[in-house]
């Protein structure tokens, strides 16, 4: 490796690391963390790096890489779950932001080619800072987050033709319009054959890697399908990316799309980094004194006018004004695919460079301030449209007090997916009154049709919970697997009713002890519940007697789990937002004839005061669980322990050196 790449490398990696750690620190998405080191390190910054093909050559594959996981995460089952707020709603967005923004264009004097090309940018909004920040205020899953959500996803899948058209535009020899009929003539065809390959091809060669249990070679072949598929198009006169797509919406339809998604991610994520770089490496920053007027202009004009248009197709939509002006807040910027077709369009020169310096420094303007403006949204709704939006928050509040008003010492079930609706079933079963609230408007009108009793409304909200008789009810069932959300209903439910039960349902142990000390009354983790079945019916095929089972059923429950709560990870993926440095698991240690604590009891070692616990310990080949704390150790012991990775490793230097 010559000295000066290995430079540029170390350079981009401090620069990066830095400014994604102050970005963390500040709760910004890691893209701006991109964009601002691109800024930094491009030609018109510091000039530390060079804008050159290699670099824009890798950061394209970082874009194939995007729009191969976006193929993945699309569902046409949720699209047709969502099918009137994406067709519709989001069709409707996407279709007239482009013709409002052409007609601006077209007034300010441009061409035809660049008016589309700069009203298809404008359209796309930041599928990751919305959904990001919704989730994080515990708005994903609201009316108005929900409207955002399907508005996001048609923009995904109007980037498809516009990744099919910019480049015809860019061929000046042919007519307009005969290029663009050539173009998604061309586009047509390739889906269909790439269709047809993946329905007769694509099964057959993955489940064939499978057979082969090497994680190499099933690895190699997503990357050989996904690249090919990106060079057909290519070849084709078509974008990479659309190929890309193509790909991973036809793996998504398999059974392996979480395996393929789970080993792409790093390839995505670094190499979109450094897409985000070359991205923030085309702003002049010497030029903005000049053009920080329409740049300003045009940032107003994304965030007022997206506002007020979404806003007011969400109206046509019969949504409240509250509701829609939320809407219209959430998506109120650029977004990374604005990014995309600018790049293609700046590279394909249908942008001149000032236009271009215009457009890129308005969308990062405009990202920068949408978490602000979306953390802030449902106050300045409120604040806007105070009458209605109470108006129709009242009459939520109302349906559900209508709906509860006669039960006593019923059940309130929040969440209403499938555990919801079978704890429901038993319940009815049993003559016990309940009342479930939940979020997903199309269950709630199917089931209610279905003469069940279930309410929309936001559970974590206190006036909902006291509309569904919190008072008079006997117990609380948190049936959906959202922390947060759960941490939000123990807080209300317990500074109004300390006494009540509250079960709550989570995925795994991850958090169990929060929940706990959070005032749940029972946590039922499903992986360690599915542990508790599965012995349940081996014991019995075993021979073992039924009231032995149960009885160990029985007390592993009535101590909390802690039997099951451990486990050795191995090498499994770990989630970012859950480094293994937090997470709880088992580790073991052989103590060699140096150790310190050798002759020590466990007692006298204190070793709690780390944060761990002795689960059992192996001596002579016999496995003692729950040892005694009088249990003096000897060479050879081996010790399970119970604690995060960091309080494993300081009882680990305890028992061998002593140190506190």
């Amino acid at each position: 490796m010559e000295h000066s790449a290995f430079d540029t490398i170390l350079t981009l990696l401090i620069t990066a690391v830095i400014t994604i750690s102050f970005c963390r620190l500040l709760k910004l998405p890691n893209i701006i963390g991109y964009l601002i080191v691109g800024v930094l390190v491009g030609p018109y910054g510091f000039g530390w790096i060079a804008d050159n093909s290699e670099t824009r050559f890798l950061a394209e594959f970082g874009v194939v890489f995007l729009l191969f996981t976006i193929g993945l995460e699309f569902s046409l089952a949720r699209l047709l779950a969502m099918r009137k707020t994406v067709l519709v709603l989001g069709s409707l967005q996407v279709v007239s932001t482009l013709l409002i923004t052409g007609l601006i264009c077209k007034l300010l004097g441009l061409n035809n080619d660049t008016a589309f090309v700069i009203g298809g940018i404008m359209a796309m909004s930041s599928t990751a800072i919305v959904i990001r920040q919704l989730s994080e205020q515990l708005e994903l899953h609201s009316r108005h987050g929900r409207q955002a959500v399907g508005i996001l996803l048609f923009q995904d899948l109007a980037v498809i033709p516009l990744l099919i058209l910019i480049p015809a535009l860019a061929d000046t020899d042919q007519h307009v319009s005969e290029l663009l009929f050539w173009a998604l003539g061309k586009g047509i065809i390739v889906l269909i054959v790439m269709l047809s390959i993946g329905h007769w091809l694509l099964r057959p060669i993955f489940h064939a890697a499978a057979k082969a249990r090497s994680p190499d070679l099933f690895m190699l072949t997503v990357l050989l399908f996904s690249l090919t598929a990106a060079w057909l198009t290519h070849a084709a006169g078509l974008s990479l990316a659309l190929g890309a797509f193509l790909a991973g919406m036809m793996i998504g339809e398999t059974e392996f799309r979480h395996q393929v998604e789970a080993d792409i991610r790093p390839f995505r994520d670094v190499l979109l980094g450094l897409f985000f770089i070359t991205i923030g490496m085309l702003l002049n920053i010497h030029t903005l004194p000049d053009i920080w007027l329409p740049v300003l202009g045009i940032t107003m004009l994304i965030i007022f006018g997206k506002t007020a248009l979404i806003m007011g197709l969400a109206i046509l939509h019969k949504t409240e004004h509250g509701v829609a002006l939320r809407t219209g807040l959430s998506l109120a910027q650029g977004g990374e695919f604005g990014f995309i077709l600018l790049s293609l369009a700046i590279s394909t020169q249908l942008l001149t460079g000032s236009i271009g310096q215009i457009i890129l420094a308005a969308i990062l303007l405009s990202m920068g301030i949408a978490p602000i403006i979306i953390r802030y949204n449902g106050h300045i709704a409120k604040r806007i449209f105070s009458m209605s939006y109470n108006t129709g928050r009242a009459n939520i509040k109302g349906e559900i007090s209508r709906d509860a008003e006669a039960l006593k010492e019923h059940v309130i079930i929040c969440g209403y997916g499938r555990v919801g609706q079978n704890i429901a079933r038993f319940l009815e079963k049993e003559n016990f009154d309940y009342i479930a609230i939940d979020l997903d408007p199309v269950r709630v009108r199917e089931a209610r049709q279905a003469g069940e009793s279930v309410s929309y409304g936001d559970s974590t909200h206190m006036d909902i919970l006291e509309s569904a008789g919190l008072d008079r009810a006997v117990a609380i069932l948190i049936s959906f697997d959202e922390t947060r959300a759960t941490l939000k209903i123990l807080e209300n439910t317990r500074n109004r009713r300390p006494d009540m039960p509250i079960l709550v349902r989570t995925r795994d142990d991850t958090d169990l002890e929060l929940l706990q000390e959070a005032g749940a009354t029972e946590v039922v983790p499903e992986s360690l519940e599915a542990s508790l079945m599965l012995m349940s019916h081996l014991l019995m095929l075993l021979g073992i007697p039924v009231s032995a089972v149960v009885r160990h059923v029985r007390d592993v429950r009535a101590d909390r789990y802690s039997m099951l709560r451990g486990f050795f990870h191995g090498e499994e993926a770990v989630s970012l937002e859950e480094p293994e440095s937090h997470r709880k698991h088992l580790h073991s240690i052989v103590l060699n004839e140096n150790a310190w604590a050798l002759g020590h009891t466990l007692q006298e070692l204190e070793l709690e005061k780390t944060g761990v616990m002795v689960t059992a310990i192996r001596r002579g080949g016999i496995r003692g669980p729950e040892p005694e704390p009088h249990t003096k150790l000897i060479a050879d012991d081996v010790l399970i322990l119970y604690g995060t990775q960091e309080e494993t490793e300081h009882a680990e230097n305890k028992l061998f050196t002593g140190s506190k």
